[in-house]
C-alpha cells in the first residue's frame, strides 16, 4: 500500500513555531524556559489551555482561567499578549512550497490543528486553506490532538487509511498516536531535515 496523503500540522510545520513565539515572551517575563508549557501540560485535558482548543471556552474565559493556572504555578504572565505574539507566526515559504508539489504530483494533502476560533483572536488561517483537500481545526471538531478521532477524521475527509499517510508534526506526543494507527511519521524541529525526511516517504524532491 503506497503514500497517497500527507498531513500537515500548522503551527511548528507549516506555521512559524508557536513555541518559539511563547518562548521568547517567557524570556521578556524573566519566567523559566518552558513554564508555560509545563502548566498545559500539568493541567491537561481539564486545563484551560485545552478547553481552549476544544471551543469550550472563550478567548476572554481561557485569558482569566489560563493567567490563574500560571499563577497557581508560581508566575505571573499576560495571555492575552502570550496569544497576540502566537497570532503573529507567519507561514513558512518552503512548507508552502512542499505542499504545492505534492498536489501537483496527486497527493492528497490536509492540515490537521490544535487551534482556538479566529473570531476568539485566533491566527486568520483562511489564506492556508487553499493549500488542503481537507482542513482539520480542534476548535471546530470539538477533539483536539492526541485523541485519535480527531485523526481518524481527517483520515475520512482524505478517503485514505493510515498506512497510506505521512503525518507531520512538532510535538512528539501527537506523533505517538499517528504512528500507533499506522501512519508513517516525522517530527519536524528542523524544517530542512524535515523535508529531506518527507522527500525519502513520498518519492518527490522539494
Amino acid at each position: 500500500m503506497g503514500i497517497r496523503a500527507v498531513i500537515f500540522d500548522l503551527g511548528g510545520v507549516v506555521i512559524d513555531s508557536p513555541l518559539h513565539a511563547i518562548a521568547r515572551y517567557e524570556q521578556e517575563l524573566g519566567i523559566p524556559h518552558n513554564f508555560v508549557n509545563r502548566v498545559v501540560v500539568d493541567t491537561g485535558p481539564s486545563g484551560a489551555w485545552s478547553r481552549l482548543e476544544r471551543g469550550e471556552v472563550s478567548m476572554a474565559a481561557f485569558h482569566a482561567d489560563f493567567e490563574h493556572e500560571c499563577r497557581a504555578a508560581g508566575h505571573e504572565i499576560s495571555a492575552a499578549t502570550m496569544m497576540a505574539r502566537i497570532a503573529e507566526c507567519g507561514p513558512r515559504p518552503k512548507m508552502i512550497a512542499a505542499i504545492r508539489t505534492l498536489k501537483e504530483a496527486g497527493f492528497r494533502t490536509a492540515a490537521l490543528t490544535n487551534n482556538w476560533a479566529n473570531d476568539e483572536g485566533g491566527r486568520d488561517n483562511s489564506e492556508l486553506r487553499g493549500y488542503f483537500d481537507a482542513f482539520v481545526e480542534s476548535a471546530v471538531t470539538g477533539l483536539r490532538k492526541p485523541d485519535p478521532r480527531i485523526y481518524e477524521h481527517v483520515l475520512g475527509a482524505l478517503e485514505v487509511a493510515a498506512a497510506e499517510a505521512v503525518f507531520l508534526d512538532d510535538i512528539g506526543g501527537n506523533l505517538k498516536t499517528a504512528r500507533q494507527m499506522g501512519m508513517i511519521t516525522i517530527k519536524v524541529d528542523d524544517p530542512d531535515v524535515a523535508l529531506r525526511e518527507l522527500s525519502e516517504a513520498v518519492g518527490l524532491s522539494f
